[in-house]
């Protein structure tokens, strides 16, 4: 059977590959159409986070990131404690408080600190600024702060790198105070900076300190550091080399090209420049990273860029900055879908941008987090001479990152894995893949996901166009989404983006395609075949005369095939009984002919006709079958097999016996529609048919059950067990034939049963020379070793009657007549 099924898809192929190729194609077409348009963005962001939840979650901790935050129990904690209130202030908090933090990391290891927001408004009280500053130069520990950027801000001037090469960690020395007149000017600032914030990329959030005055609003007697607008643009910018593509532009934009809401209000396509930060901080931090956020339309932080530009300098994002920092790197390239910094090289997208591997949902399950008040405790403690309770694995040689996760610090992102996520989670995780030498996830060429796409959406329309099985129509599209979804993870676990929704369009379009041109065109075919012949033919077979798109020949024609005939033995016996109930005999008559009737359907037969309780069936004919022979012997073998379970179904129910008698003969035979204008049925007629019928009918002289003729045996031989029982003579034919019993399939006979067909064999060979004495002693010896053999019983009584009256002319051919 999986044979039949196989060849109805190869014809089907062969007779609509054209189709099935042009569906697919225009379905990758209309799907990439889709895809440029944009109107599956929003299902292949949604696939994305399903496969990135599900394959790349549960990384464990960093071993290079933790994170201080600055939680709510922080923020209640310090307001609670009056000599940090008295100290510190209310939020957002004096600039002693960070430069006390920065101590206690340096106190515990930490390999340097990470502050993730921007300082860009000076205190109240300079004094605290100065101070912070000058801590910051006398400290061992890196420290890196964040930059925004409006619209409003004033242009930078290029960055001179060629005479003074940029230093990794080396910041511009402290300048001289001054007042304001010789510091940054005025313009360089918004005139809204006093009352404006900005929230930073992945986790920040600005921190104006006490008083809210901006660097160029103090007052003219102030000192301050004396900062140039050169010296300002060396200490933002940074070296970035690109080969092949260009930086992305402060417009604006986020990571996919669409406009975002600029923070300084309508200033949407506006260029942006970075927004400078206090003059003192100048050449006390360690490096300056950009903190916009960067977000999908549908505000997810999923993708990152590492650089970049307002039409002048480059400005690395902080994480990229801080990575070079702590590399010792000058320079960072961008080229070839590559970042190295030095000598480490991250994959990444065409357009200089990447996803994030973020490891994880959970900000505390992915990173090691401490709240910003446990390490001011620590401070204090260690300022009076107690031992830290900060725990050592938290910070020792780690960066650590300093963020809000508080609610009312507004700085609460989504990400794949949550909806509410510190937006800390996105510095730490580009951290810790730059520093861990870890991988970000780059998406496919897109000629990979049109080839994917295009293989997909073949698959799909082959694959429902030649089966045509309606489980399978409704199921694929399932099966499709799932597939997609596995093969996407796959990929996402090992770095790579391999787009879902376009190959998923593709397919499922391809798909409504095939079931159309199933149901709408084939179903015609099926429907006009179905009626002439589903009645009397296995449903495979119409299936393959409809993937031919032909009926066979119903005119008639000359084709050799196999004939059964089977009878039920004295059936008219069996009839008298319900003579007084006609009904039952009906019903056991058709539950009689319908099990017959299934297991040679289930061979590939096509039956001809009923005759009473006689059953006629066609073997290679309306469809050609090269193995009719075998598929009858099967079908014989079948048919016998279930008349035996009837006939003890039937005994148990005290139903009279239905031994059945089987005939099967292979000839060529005229085959096709016989009858009249009023009735004509699809047969076969010709000396091949008469003689199976007879060779039916021959059992009851030979005892046998199932009996072949010559051509069917010489077919198939290789694949049956038989018994030759004689050499006959049909009436009005004078060439003899050899008949023979059919027993079973090959290999499927007993010991006893072989040893009894080769001593038959050798006592019909002695018959045939005419030694019927000798040939009596064979068969009684064999008959007493296997009583219930029918050809035994059979030849034996001949030999008998041969014995005591010899025929004349004995040739060893019986004559077969009716």
């Amino acid at each position: 059977m999986a044979g039949e099924t196989w060849k109805i898809i190869r014809l089907r192929w062969r007779n609509h590959w054209r189709l099935m190729l042009g569906v697919a194609v225009l379905s990758t077409a209309l799907a990439a159409l889709a895809w440029r348009g944009g109107w599956l963005d929003d299902l292949e962001r949604g696939a994305y986070d399903q496969a990135l939840t599900t394959f790349t979650d549960g990384r464990g901790k960093s071993p290079h990131v933790s994170v201080v935050v600055i939680d709510q129990s922080t923020l209640d904690g310090i307001r609670a404690n009056e000599r940090y209130a008295l100290n510190f202030g209310s939020w957002p908090y004096s600039r002693n408080l960070w430069a006390r933090v920065v101590e206690q990391l340096e106190a515990e290891g930490a390999r340097a600190v990470v502050f993730d927001a921007v300082m860009d408004e000076r205190s109240s009280d300079e004094s605290t600024d100065l101070a912070f500053a000058q801590m910051l130069r006398d400290t061992r520990i890196p420290f890196f702060l964040g930059v925004s950027t409006n619209a409003n801000a004033q242009p930078l001037p290029r960055a001179d790198f060629d005479q003074v090469p940029a230093s990794p960690l080396a910041p511009l020395p402290a300048a001289p105070v001054a007042s304001t007149e010789e510091a940054l000017p005025r313009e360089a600032l918004p005139p809204e900076r006093a009352e404006e914030t900005f929230p930073d990329e992945g986790g920040g959030e600005a921190f104006p300190e006490e008083g809210g005055a901006g660097f160029a609003d103090a007052p003219k007697d102030s000192a301050v550091a004396s900062v140039t607008p050169e010296q300002m643009a060396r200490a933002l910018a940074f070296p970035v080399r690109t080969r092949g593509f260009t930086l992305a532009t402060l417009d604006g934009r986020d990571v996919d090209g669409e406009t975002a809401e600029s923070t300084a209000g309508n200033h949407a396509h506006a260029l942006r420049h970075p927004v400078p930060p206090i003059p003192v901080l100048v050449g006390a931090v360690d490096g300056f990273g950009l903190v916009d956020t960067e977000t999908d339309p549908d505000g997810f932080m999923r993708r990152t860029r590492f650089a970049y530009t307002d039409g002048v300098n480059a400005y690395p994002t902080l994480p990229v900055r801080v990575a070079a920092g702590l590399l010792g790197v000058s320079e960072v390239t961008l080229s070839g879908r590559k970042l190295r910094l030095g000598s480490r090289t991250y994959a990444v997208d065409t357009d200089g941008g990447a996803a994030i591997d973020y490891g994880g949902g959970e900000l505390h399950e992915r990173f090691h987090t401490v709240p910003l008040l446990d390490v001011l405790d620590g401070w204090v403690h260690r300022d009076k001479g107690q031992p830290s309770k900060l725990p050592s694995e938290a910070f020792r040689g780690k960066v650590v990152v300093i963020g809000g996760t508080a609610l009312g610090l507004s700085d609460i992102k989504a990400t794949s894995f949550q909806a509410e996520v510190p937006g800390v989670m996105k510095q730490a995780a580009v951290l810790e893949t730059l520093l861990g030498n870890g991988r970000f996830i780059t998406r496919t060429p897109l000629a990979v996901d049109l080839t994917l796409t295009l293989l997909v959406a073949l698959v799909s329309v082959v694959l429902l166009m030649t089966t045509r099985w309606t489980p399978l129509e409704i199921l694929w599209p399932v099966a499709l989404l799932l597939g997609m979804s596995l093969v996407t993870g796959r990929f996402l676990s090992s770095g790579t983006h391999v787009l879902t929704a376009l190959p998923s369009m593709a397919g499922l379009l391809a798909s409504v395609t095939a079931v159309a041109f199933n149901h709408l065109v084939a179903n015609r075919e099926t429907e006009f075949v179905r009626a002439a012949f589903s009645r009397f033919m296995e449903p495979k077979l119409v299936e393959q005369m409809i993937s031919e798109r032909k009926l066979p020949r119903l005119d008639g024609e000359n084709v050799e095939i196999s004939a059964f005939f089977s009878d039920i033995r004295g059936f008219s016996t069996f009839s008298e009984r319900f003579k007084e109930d006609p009904r039952s005999l009906v019903r056991i008559l058709n539950t009689y002919l319908t099990r017959v009737s299934g297991v040679l359907l289930k061979e590939g037969g096509c039956l001809d006709k009923y005759i009473g309780d006689a059953v006629v069936c066609l073997f290679g004919a309306p469809m050609r079958q090269d193995d009719h022979a075998v598929r009858a012997c099967r079908g014989a073998l079948a048919a016998k097999a279930e008349v035996d379970r009837m006939r003890e179904e039937f005994s148990a129910k005290g139903l009279p016996d239905v031994y059945t008698r089987i005939g099967v003969n292979s000839a060529v035979n005229f085959v096709g529609n016989f009858g009249s204008e009023q009735l004509f049925s699809y047969t076969a007629i010709g000396d091949g048919m008469n003689l199976a019928a007879r060779l039916e009918g021959a059992n009851k002289a030979y005892g046998s059950v199932i009996m072949i003729g010559p051509r069917t045996y010489e077919l198939a031989r290789e694949h049956i067990e038989v018994r030759e029982l004689d050499r006959v003579r049909v009436a009005g034919k004078t060439e003899a034939v050899t008949v023979y019993e059919l027993l079973s399939l090959k290999g499927g006979l007993d010991a006893r049963k072989r040893a009894t067909v080769e001593r038959y064999h050798a006592a019909l060979a002695v018959y045939r020379e005419a030694r019927f004495d000798e040939a009596v002693s064979m068969l009684e010896e064999l008959g007493t070793e296997d009583p219930d053999d029918g050809p035994t019983k059979a030849l034996l009584e001949r030999c008998h009657k041969y014995a005591k009256a010899p025929p004349p002319d004995f040739d060893g051919v019986a004559s077969l007549d009716k």
